[in-house]
């Protein structure tokens, strides 16, 4: 794969759909969302017939983010299985997640998957109300028997983020910012964090890193994933005080850094997170180093397409960069000015955290349950 850090190409996060996956209206009922994501499934491998409905956080189906990436997965095993049927429902604030949740099992979902883990209380209270009912969560550990936990260690792919992003650095100065101060969120920029100190012990350097202490565990927090405006405040702050790498672990918020990158002309780059952002933010690729990802959408059509199967996944399943869970995304119109050199260790240096000898010391990574 030309100009891209083999490795770590995660061909899959990079099919996540550039356009929004139907109207609410239609997603909520289940007719519209089915009709639009079985349209190329004609062809597919059958399989028994589910009910899998899924539970979005704030931020709608196309969010750029954690919402279209998993929504993408469903579509996809719903390909793989045109027995599949697929409904979605928004919600506009966490006031929304118990009564969503509670929805689709009183309309017979045969399983409801949760995004994010905002909704670990939410998922433990209803879970525990309807045992005979399954559920997932994305980004949260299995809270009872009938909860399937997908979790993804991102430390590993921040810590190549940081190094990359430290490498890069004109100014010496790179920065990161979160949505919410939660696990999720702070295992990002502890990997980020950890990753630009690798690279200063090993080169020698001094590459400081804003908005992000993780011995502290503190730091930069717009307190949203869909405020853009906020966003770009804390993004031209950071370029105020000499940052020329920003690292949004934000969701939506997270475009206000590439609008604050764009208006720079050229003197700061954005490295994305989740998604490939070229894919899934397309009008800011030109300012997109890479882009940390986390493969939900695989890990979604796996959980989906192992339910209609007959057995429902137990236990938790943990994305790493030894299986494809984590990693960086190709480097896009940035390829020519990451050297050859960097690409080569930044292989080095996943081969390292996979194999053992790099130690990621974050204390937000999920453990296996």
């Amino acid at each position: 794969m030309k100009g891209t850090v083999r490795v770590l190409a995660l061909a899959a996060v990079a099919s996540v759909a550039l356009t929004a996956c139907g109207s609410k209206s239609e997603a909520t009922s289940g007719s519209g969302s089915t009709g639009s994501a079985s349209a190329s499934g004609s062809g597919g491998a059958g399989g028994q017939a589910l009910n899998a409905c899924m539970v979005l956080d704030t931020g709608g189906v196309d969010d750029r983010s954690f919402n279209q990436s998993s929504w993408q997965g469903m579509k996809d095993a719903q390909t793989a299985n045109p027995n599949i049927k697929i409904s979605y429902v928004p919600s506009q604030s966490d006031q929304d997640y118990i009564p969503n949740l509670n929805a689709q099992v009183q309309k017979g979902c045969d399983t409801t998957i949760a995004v994010g883990g905002l909704m670990t209380d939410a998922v433990k209270s209803v879970a525990g109300k309807n045992p005979s009912k399954k559920f997932a969560i994305i980004d949260s550990g299995p809270s009872g028997p009938n909860v399937y936990g997908i979790q993804f260690n991102t430390a590993q792919g921040a810590f190549l983020g940081g190094y990359l992003a430290a490498a890069y650095s004109k100014t010496g100065k790179v920065a990161t910012f979160g949505g919410l101060k939660i696990p999720p969120v702070t295992v990002y920029m502890d990997g980020f964090q950890e990753g630009v100190q690798y690279y200063n012990k090993q080169k020698g350097k001094n590459v400081q890193v804003l908005g992000w202490d993780e011995a502290k565990q503190d730091g930069t927090f717009a307190q949203s994933f869909i405020d853009q405006n906020k966003g770009k405040t804390i993004s031209q702050q950071f370029v105020q005080n000499g940052a020329d790498v920003i690292f949004p672990v934000a969701g939506g918020t997270g475009l206000g850094a590439g609008a604050a990158a764009q208006a720079s002309g050229g003197k700061v780059a954005v490295l994305w997170v989740d998604t490939d952002g070229c894919t899934s933010a397309p009008q800011y690729c030109q300012v997109f180093l890479s882009s940390v990802v986390k493969n939900i959408t695989k890990a979604v059509t796996t959980y989906v397409t192992g339910a209609a199967s007959g057995t429902f996944p137990s236990g938790s399943y943990i994305g790493t960069l030894q299986n494809d869970g984590t990693g960086l995304a190709p480097f896009h119109d940035f390829d020519s000015k990451v050297s050859s050199d960097i690409k080569t260790e930044l292989q080095q240096v996943s081969s390292d955290i996979t194999s053992g000898k790099i130690k990621i010391n974050s204390k937000a990574q999920p453990q296996p349950s």
